[in-house]
C-alpha cells in the first residue's frame, strides 16, 4: 500500500486544498489525506469530474445532502435542497476543479476538466488502483471528502 508521491502530485493535491480554500467561504480543516483501494463508496451525494492533460484521472467530491446545502445557504444565502441542491453540487465541483486546474497550472502542471456528474444515493466506484482522500472540515457546516484519483502516481 505504498503509494510513490510526486512533486506533481504534491502539486495536484495542494492545489486541491487552495481550491477549496478559495471556493468554500468559511473556516476550513484539512486533514492528513489517506490512501484508499478500490471500490470507494459515495454514501449520500458528490460529484465526480474527470481530469485531462498531464494528469489522467478523477476527482471526487464526497459528502451528504445536509453540507452541500449548507454550502449553499453560506454562498447564497439560502439553503438548497431538491434539484438546486444537484444542480448546485455540480456547479460546486466545476468551481473547485476549475481553481485546481488554473492553480497547477501555474506551477507548470497542463489539466482541463470535464462537466461534473452528480452522484445521488450510494454509489461504489471501481476501476483504479489506489487513490487519495482529503478528508475536510467546515466550521459550522461539517464534513466533505475530497478523492484525487490519479492515473500518473
Amino acid at each position: 500500500m505504498i503509494m510513490i508521491q510526486t512533486k506533481s502530485t504534491t502539486e495536484i493535491l495542494n492545489g486541491t486544498i487552495q481550491s477549496v480554500k478559495s471556493v468554500i467561504p468559511c473556516a476550513i480543516q484539512i486533514d492528513k489525506p489517506n490512501v484508499i483501494n478500490e471500490p470507494f463508496t459515495q454514501k449520500s451525494i458528490g460529484v465526480l469530474i474527470g481530469i485531462t492533460g498531464d494528469f489522467r484521472g478523477r476527482i471526487i467530491i464526497d459528502g451528504n445532502e445536509q453540507v452541500f446545502g449548507k454550502i449553499g445557504e453560506l454562498m447564497f444565502g439560502m439553503f438548497l435542497e431538491g434539484v438546486m441542491l444537484d444542480s448546485f453540487s455540480g456547479e460546486l465541483g466545476n468551481m473547485i476543479a476549475g481553481n485546481l486546474s488554473t492553480f497547477v497550472s501555474q506551477n507548470g502542471i497542463e489539466i482541463d476538466i470535464t462537466p461534473p456528474t452528480v452522484l445521488v444515493g450510494e454509489t461504489k466506484m471501481f476501476g483504479f488502483e489506489k487513490a487519495l482522500s482529503l478528508p475536510i472540515s467546515l466550521e459550522n457546516i461539517g464534513q466533505l471528502s475530497i478523492v484525487l484519483i490519479l492515473e500518473k502516481m
